[in-house]
């Protein structure tokens, strides 16, 4: 149980494809990855603004390149997973909705990336929930975007946050989550419940006590996170990750940061995880949409089938056939696109 809990707390903020036409470090890379997709189509431009706290949060905004000067368009805010920053998978999904006719603003949660928080890597869930609700107060100012059609996306624990922002501020019309993690329910229980409680206490305490040798002057602790090696006695979880935070199909490492302590949050935060539970009263979020997309053979396809019976109408689960839990963060040929312009075309709609 020991070993089985260890390898779920690494896995926490991450998930994998063999399908693949080459290999990095060690692990194949599927044929239709594309993290870093550009689009002729698309005008980017990197946009810095304030969050209810005074913290700047920066974002890439994506405006279709053939829109018309005089029309108002819909706009969708799109998360990172936990322990990414914008530029792994959520550029990807903010191009290719912005290639369907949508203005899009993916972000770097607070903490993270280009975003202001320090420590860096700090976790606060009200704060990144905070980031979607900044952002569609920077959306919702642009004359170009129709202030009443705003949604969101969020991928992996931004389906989380996304939620929890969504619950509070009904400015955004429409949800759609991916491969998500609810961050809360992994840090306390685990994939699958495998954590005891009597671990987690072990984990709170330990963290109770790291932040008294980092008020002493310390060294910062970090915790969970995506491995930095593998070997075959590695969990499929962690190998899953590497595969796409550890190698060239995915791998990021922003300004100021490094490859040690990207997607690692620190040890002394990463417990206020315990306190977060974005699935309680989601029947607020009605009548606003809901979609739900996780992959059919996803380790995290949980946490979208307990959203999904927990959340009010209208709603909907959509499992994609044989996909993995990080299948759905770049393999655009698997990714249903389609079914993510048809919602948001039909939930933001005048």
């Amino acid at each position: 149980m020991e070993k089985n809990s260890k390898n779920v707390m690494a896995a926490v903020t991450l998930g994998m494809s063999l399908a693949a036409s080459s290999v990095f470090g060690g692990v194949p890379k599927p044929e239709d990855a594309d993290n870093f997709y550009k689009s002729e189509k698309v005008m980017v431009q990197e946009v810095t603004f304030l969050n209810q706290y005074k913290m700047n949060v920066t974002g890439n905004l994506m405006i279709p390149r053939n829109k018309a000067a005089d029309v108002k368009y819909p706009a969708i805010i799109v998360g990172h997973p936990m322990g990414a920053v914008k530029e792994q998978s959520a550029n990807l999904y903010a191009t290719k909705m912005a290639e369907r006719g949508f203005i899009t603003l993916s972000v770097d949660l607070t903490f993270w990336g280009g975003s202001e928080g320090l420590p860096r890597n700090a976790v606060s869930p009200d704060l990144y929930a905070e980031t979607f609700s900044a952002a569609a107060d920077y959306l919702r100012s642009l004359p170009q975007v129709d202030k009443e059609r705003v949604g969101v996306i969020g991928i992996c624990g931004s389906g989380s946050f996304a939620i929890s922002a969504a619950k509070i501020d009904p400015r955004l019309k429409a949800v759609a989550t991916i491969s998500m993690y609810d961050m809360g329910t992994a840090n306390r229980s685990g994939l699958g419940n495998a954590v005891t409680l009597e671990q987690r206490k072990k984990i709170i305490a330990e963290a109770a006590l790291q932040r008294d040798v980092e008020y002493a002057g310390g060294e910062t602790k970090y915790t969970s996170g995506s491995v930095h090696e593998i070997t075959e006695n590695s969990h499929p979880i962690e190998v899953e990750f590497y595969g796409f935070y550890r190698t060239e199909r995915g791998e990021f490492t922003p300004e100021g940061a490094t490859p040690e302590t990207t997607t690692h949050p620190t040890l002394t935060s990463n417990v206020k995880f315990m306190n977060f539970y974005p699935f309680e009263d989601m029947d607020v979020i009605s009548p606003r949409p809901m979609l739900f997309i996780a992959g059919e053979k996803a380790h995290s396809r949980e946490f979208s089938e307990q959203a999904y019976k927990k959340a009010a109408e209208p709603k909907e689960l959509y499992l994609v056939p044989d996909a993995g839990h990080v299948d759905l963060y770049d393999r655009v040929n698997i990714i249903p696109f389609n079914k993510l312009e048809q919602f948001f075309t039909e939930a933001l709609k005048k």
